[in-house]
């Protein structure tokens, strides 16, 4: 019996980094009835994060991990090796293939994933690519193989055979969803492992966003079927996993089954957190309410608060309806971020500022900025130029410059972002952060500007860690606490708002206190200058009415985990 192993790199290991595709194409052939029995497959992940992979880093860099990986692949003897080729591991997956194929030439190498798709012929590596879904096209590809037929499958490319030229790339033809095997339920993926899952809910986007990969793709939704979904929610539960990241760009574009969905998920996964990827314009109270009935985060992704710039990229935004969603989900105590990009056709440092600050009035729970990459395979990509776009030829093809949005500015809006990761997302600021710049009376972005400078100056504030990339980095919660406060009481100096401080840094240290307690499990004790039940009321974060109207009365409270969560008292 021939072997086959399934592999890729990831960024990471936890659920999100779980390597579901590589997963499905290993299900698949498994199945079916061609391939079914005919050959043993395996699947083999790495991650960047493994001791092992750090350690080759560490030695030889890309170079280092491409040769482990290699070395660990070639050890159990394949005689094919499917890769799973995305951005940011494409360089050192090419590298090992070639360590591969030179050890053992014999051994097949295809390679599939969405770099592969947007330009299957720009691999020189691997004996056979495959653009779009995998699942039909690798079984037909092994099929034909293993029968000595001749390879003629749609969306698969030879490298022997390059003669695409610059015509449009053929994609596989996809596999209906009710006809997946389910890499869960099969086996071939143990939730466990990982401490939860990526599940898969639909396939395709009705969307057209320029700079997605699924700008090309399927312009229709398609749909796994209810009693698939039910009986991997039953096996998530039965694990015992914490968390699930939900793998459908528009979970609720149709409101019925996302409605359905969130019931099947409170009844048999109670406590289960779920992460989504929501669209603004869908949302109304009914699914607000909905949402809020389970333990979930919804990211949303705004991208730019211009709606003239978002038309460069095919988006549509409606700002008056998108704040009046927001606010359902704000109502109904329902957690949510936004993603934004910077570098947009069109769109300048200024703008960026503008989004920033609109995206940061409605209080998200996090905000994830990101410069935009010019992805192969992208409409986006076939329209850069036209844009007077630059950008890198290699991953993750980050725009250089516009002719609006210069390298300079590049620069500032980077920095800016790591500075907003810092003091707002990593910081759980989103409870606090609006009060403190009401009394500073200054815009979320112009302070963000303001914080990203002193860190730079401030050779004291730097001194343990050396730059603000390095602080970005840092995951302890308590150090970041003392930053955010360093930095309010300078800010507060200056403008001669030194009588606010004392309410200011009692509503930080509560609901930092707090928010350790609740995603770490960390108990803590400080000293407040005022009661700890008159801080968390509903006058604590209107700092100016709440200092001229309550008593100080200095404590010593402890945070700690109670009956019901995260509770505190004074001791």
């Amino acid at each position: 019996m021939k072997t086959v192993i399934c592999t890729t790199l990831l960024v990471e290991t936890s659920p999100q980094g779980l390597p579901l595709g590589a997963a499905c194409i290993a299900s698949s052939i498994k199945a079916d009835s061609r391939t079914k029995g005919k050959f043993s497959v395996s699947l083999v992940d790495f991650s960047l994060e493994d001791a092992d992979i750090v350690h080759a880093r560490e030695i030889g860099g890309d170079d280092g991990v491409a040769s482990f990986i290699a070395e660990r692949l070639i050890s159990k003897k394949p005689d094919f090796v499917c890769f799973s080729v995305y951005v940011w591991n494409r360089v050192i997956l090419e590298k090992a293939c070639e360590t591969l194929k030179k050890a053992n030439p014999d051994c097949a190498c295809i390679a599939g994933g969405p770099e592969v798709t947007a330009n299957p012929l720009s691999f020189e590596s691997f004996d056979f690519m495959i653009a779009g879904q995998g699942e039909r096209a690798m079984v037909e590809l092994l099929d034909a193989i293993d029968s000595k037929k001749e390879i003629v499958v749609q969306g698969v490319y030879c490298k022997k055979s390059q003669n695409v030229g610059d015509s449009e790339i053929i994609r596989a033809c996809p596999l209906p969803p009710e006809l997946t095997a389910s890499p869960y339920l099969d086996g071939t993926l143990d939730v466990a492992k990982y401490g939860g899952a990526l599940w898969e809910l639909a396939r395709g986007c009705p969307f057209k966003c320029s700079y997605c990969y699924e700008s090309k793709g399927e312009k229709k939704i398609a749909y796994f079927p209810m009693e698939r979904l039910e009986k991997e929610i039953e096996l998530f539960a039965k694990k015992k996993i914490a968390q699930v990241f939900v793998l459908d760009p528009t979970y609720n574009a149709s409101k019925e089954r996302a409605i359905k969905m969130l019931k099947i998920i409170e009844k048999k996964a109670p406590g289960m957190f779920f992460y989504f990827e929501a669209r603004a314009e869908f949302i109304d109270r009914e699914l607000a309410r909905a949402f809020a009935r389970i333990p979930c985060c919804l990211q949303i992704g705004l991208q730019s608060a211009n709606p003239e710039v978002l038309k460069n990229v095919h988006r549509t935004l409606d700002k008056k309806r998108f704040v009046k969603n927001i606010g359902f989900l704000n109502d109904e105590g329902v957690t949510f971020g936004f993603d934004l990009i910077y570098g947009l056709p069109g769109d300048n440092f200024a703008g960026f500022c503008e989004s920033i600050d609109f995206a940061l009035s409605l209080y998200p729970n996090n905000l994830e900025l990101f410069c935009l990459s010019v992805l192969p395979g992208t409409d986006l990509h076939d329209a850069a130029l036209g844009f007077g776009l630059e950008w890198e030829q290699n991953p993750p093809y980050h725009v250089l410059k516009t002719p609006q949005f210069g390298e300079k500015d590049l620069a500032k809006a980077e920095n800016l972002a790591r500075a907003t990761n810092l003091f707002y997302t990593k910081g759980r600021a989103v409870a606090w952060f609006n009060s403190v710049l009401f009394v500073l009376k200054e815009k979320p972005s112009e302070f963000l500007k303001k914080f990203e400078e002193w860190l730079g100056n401030d050779k004291k504030t730097l001194s343990s860690t050396g730059s603000i990339r390095d602080w970005t980095a840092d995951k302890n919660s308590a150090q970041i606490e003392e930053l955010q406060i360093a930095f309010i009481q300078k800010r507060f100096h200056e403008k001669r708002l030194d009588r606010f401080l004392p309410a200011a840094e009692d509503l930080i240290r509560m609901h930092s206190a707090l928010g350790r307690c609740t995603f770490d499990g960390t108990e803590s004790t400080f000293i407040t200058h005022y009661h700890p039940d008159d801080v968390m009321s509903e006058y604590g974060t209107d700092i100016e009415f709440f200092t001229e109207n309550c008593g100080k009365q200095k404590c010593r409270v402890r945070v700690f985990v109670g009956k019901n969560g995260a509770d505190w008292k004074t001791v």
